[in-house]
């Protein structure tokens, strides 16, 4: 029986340059690795040890990178290791098969949003006419299913995500602030239940999963064991649960430290 593990991939796995929090000397700094290329320009970095720790956990387990970027923005990535043949976009909202969206999944989940909360165009039209254009840089709206804000953190007014959540509790959508971003995401649209269905697909006995933001909350809850980094959301809040491992690195090293624990754990004896 297989181990599947779903982790998700920006500031748990891969990070952009401001985020990889070396902050040993220069002439200790890992070597780094380039995953994702955008407009032609490096957008996001693994370490060495990190990519040779995630092509090991390939070949040991089914990997799903399991992450809140559209299909789109998922099919840059180049991890290394096998292809995955499953991954979770779009916060839950696509299974890819060997990268191709699967209808039925998708209809259903949209099916669902529509039955348990409200549209995604009252949503959209709140945070344009709610937001201050002091601090946003963009509106974005993602495969239909959720809508971002792109903003500068230094000029953000955090007292307004706290009340953007407020109202959007109201309407069955939840808030994620995660960097520059500011997510309003529906809540019947989870990575968790995405997880579950690649599970019963391939079969497997024990699932494991890594993240770092409120997002990622359900997906650790819904694994046997998970694990997050000691920078993001969670940590920022001091979320933890019993089977959740609140690990102290931060950065790039946090991203080597949960590939360990994940391999560890899938090559233990079950």
């Amino acid at each position: 029986m297989p181990a599947l593990v779903a982790s998700d991939l920006d500031r748990t796995l891969i990070y952009s340059a401001a985020a990889l929090a070396l902050t040993m000397p220069d002439a200790r700094a890992p070597r780094l690795l380039c995953v994702e290329v955008h407009e032609s320009k490096p957008l996001s970095y693994m370490t060495e040890t990190a990519a040779q720790l995630l092509t090991d956990l390939g070949d040991a387990a089914v990997f799903v990178p399991t992450t809140t970027r559209t299909r789109k923005q998922y099919l840059r990535i180049n991890l290394p290791g096998p292809a995955p043949t499953y991954a979770i976009c779009a916060n839950g909202g696509h299974i890819l098969v060997d990268g191709v969206s699967d209808p039925d999944w998708h209809a259903q989940v949209t099916a669902r949003l529509a039955d348990q909360c409200a549209p995604l165009a009252e949503v959209q039209e709140h945070l344009l006419r709610a937001a201050d254009p002091v601090w946003v840089r963009k509106h974005r709206v993602a495969d239909d299913l959720f809508a971002y804000l792109v903003v500068e953190r230094e000029l953000l007014n955090e007292d307004w995500v706290k009340e953007l959540a407020v109202w959007a509790e109201n309407r069955g959508w939840t808030v994620s602030l995660q960097g520059r971003k500011i997510y309003a995401v529906p809540k019947p649209l989870t990575k968790s239940a995405a997880m579950r269905e690649i599970a019963r697909r391939t079969g497997a006995d024990l699932t494991l999963a890594a993240g770092d933001s409120l997002l990622d909350a359900d997906l650790l809850l819904a694994a046997d064991q998970g694990w997050r980094p000691g920078h993001g959301e969670l940590a920022d809040t001091g979320w933890t649960a019993p089977a959740i491992r609140a690990l102290p690195e931060r950065g790039a090293l946090a991203g080597e430290r949960i590939l360990r624990e994940l391999l560890r754990t899938v090559r233990s004896p079950r």
